[in-house]
Formats: structure tokens, C-alpha cells, sequence
């Protein structure tokens, strides 16, 4: 509760200093605003916006088109990545040619997708789709490589010893010893997700929805910054609930699980 509490009020100062800076604090004195409006909207006229726009359901419509680009590459990025890194931990060969593309993979912004995704699908849904997976696959490979080396390989001694087959210690030793860095990196996987659908949305104009993206890039057009700010919220917003809804319990259950936990 004392956590809650400290953050709580650690957020509210940076609303309150963030209302000063734009003239909202009348009140206290402090009503004079140090940028112009359309450089730096104040947190009410920001806060309005998200609250119309909900209630009129283009956000939340918004959300669901974004989010249901999101699962579908995300996924498809798992089923491709966990495999590949199983089988880049596995042998040597996969891991000097598939393993060493991937390192060098995934240090390329995401957004270095989008062209060539625009020229190869046009503007369409599988443009998006195929940012979205290559930002999701190298990172789940990589992870799913190093979780599987990090396993102590008295574990598949052990199993082989009791008369284990290597697909079945694979299956039910080593990926399940390995599962919570596997889930770091979907975890790291879902982040590289997210962003990179946000780059794609930015520059991939599709008129079969408007995703979150899209309409930060039109607020960008349109020189709206309490919509540019507004949408930056929520971008945010859906990355925390994310990770602490989703992979951070997920991830301490796990380590608890295997012992692997710093506690």
C-alpha cells in the first residue's frame, strides 16, 4: 500500500508540475503559461479529449483495431520464434547462421519494416502484420535460445538417465526449465510489438481501420498536440497494463516455480 501510495503521489506532483508549466493553476497564483497551447496543451484540455472521444467510441474503436493487429502478429511471431530458438539452442549450425541473423535482426528499428512492408504488400492489413511479426520474432528466438542454454544441464542427464528421449527432454525438461526467460523474452517480444505496430500505423494508411497510430499521426498532421499527448496516454497505458497484468505475474510465478527467483 505504502508503494501504491508513493507512486500515486509521485505521478500526481508530475500532473500538478505539468499544469503550472500551462497556466492551469489560477488558483495558486501561477496563471501565467510558459509554452503556447499548441505546443503544450494543458493536462485538462488533454484529459477532455480523451474523454469525448471515448464516449463518442472512436477511442475505444480505435483500441480495438490496434489491438487486434497486435495478437494476430504477436502470435504469429511466437508460434515462429519459440520453435526457431529451440532448434538455435539445440545445434550449433542453426545457431552460427539463424541465431547470428536474428542478433543482427533485432537491433534494426522496426520502423526500417515499414517501407519495405509498404512496397512489398501495399497499404494493407498485411503490411501491418508483417512489422508487427518482425518485431516480434527475433527478440522470442533470441530468448527462447538463451533460456534454453541457461537450463543446467544435469536436468537432461537426469532425464536421459531414467530413460528420456531427447524430443521428450526437450519437450518436458529443458523448454520448461528454460520457461521463465522464455517469458522474459515474450515479454521483451510483446514491447517490440507494440512499438513496431506503431510505427506501421504511422505510415501505413489503411482504410479498413483507424488504429491508434494513425490517429497520432493525424494529430501530428493537423498540428493537435492535446491529441498527440492524449494518444501517447494510452500507448502508454496499454504497455503497463501489459506487463503487469500479464508478464510480470506470470514471470514471478514462474521463477518462484523453478527457484530461480532473487527473493
Amino acid at each position: 500500500m505504502k508503494r501504491f501510495l508513493f507512486s500515486l503521489m509521485f505521478f500526481l506532483l508530475l500532473i500538478l508540475i505539468w499544469a503550472g508549466c500551462t497556466g492551469e493553476l489560477a488558483f495558486l497564483g501561477l496563471s501565467e503559461s510558459l509554452w503556447s497551447p499548441f505546443v503544450l496543451p494543458s493536462p485538462g484540455v488533454v484529459a477532455q479529449y480523451l474523454w469525448d472521444n471515448t464516449l463518442n467510441g472512436k477511442i475505444p474503436m480505435s483500441m480495438l483495431i490496434t489491438l487486434r493487429r497486435l495478437l494476430i502478429g504477436y502470435a504469429i511471431g511466437l508460434v515462429l520464434g519459440v520453435p526457431l530458438g529451440m532448434l538455435s539452442a539445440r545445434f550449433r549450425s542453426v545457431s552460427d547462421t539463424l541465431g547470428v541473423l536474428a542478433l543482427g535482426l533485432q537491433a534494426l528499428p522496426s520502423v526500417c519494416w515499414v517501407p519495405l512492408a509498404c512496397i512489398w504488400f501495399g497499404q494493407t492489413e498485411a503490411a501491418l502484420l508483417f512489422v508487427v511479426i518482425m518485431g516480434t520474432l527475433w527478440s522470442v528466438l533470441l530468448s527462447t535460445q538463451n533460456g534454453m542454454r541457461s537450463v543446467p544441464p544435469i536436468y537432461a542427464r537426469a532425464a536421459r538417465t531414467m530413460g528420456a528421449g531427447p524430443l521428450h527432454t526437450l519437450v518436458f525438461v529443458t523448454l520448461p526449465a528454460s520457461a521463465p526467460f522464455v517469458v522474459s523474452g515474450m515479454k521483451q517480444g510483446w514491447a517490440f510489438a507494440w512499438r513496431s505496430l506503431m510505427a506501421a500505423e504511422i505510415y501505413v494508411s489503411v482504410v479498413s481501420g483507424f488504429g491508434i497510430g494513425q490517429y497520432l499521426h493525424y494529430g501530428r498532421e493537423l498540428q493537435r498536440m492535446y491529441q498527440v499527448i492524449g494518444i501517447m496516454f494510452i500507448i502508454i497505458l496499454v504497455g503497463l497494463l501489459a506487463d503487469k497484468i500479464l508478464f510480470s505475474p506470470a514471470e514471478a510465478w514462474l521463477h518462484r516455480r523453478w527457484g530461480t527467483d532473487k527473493e
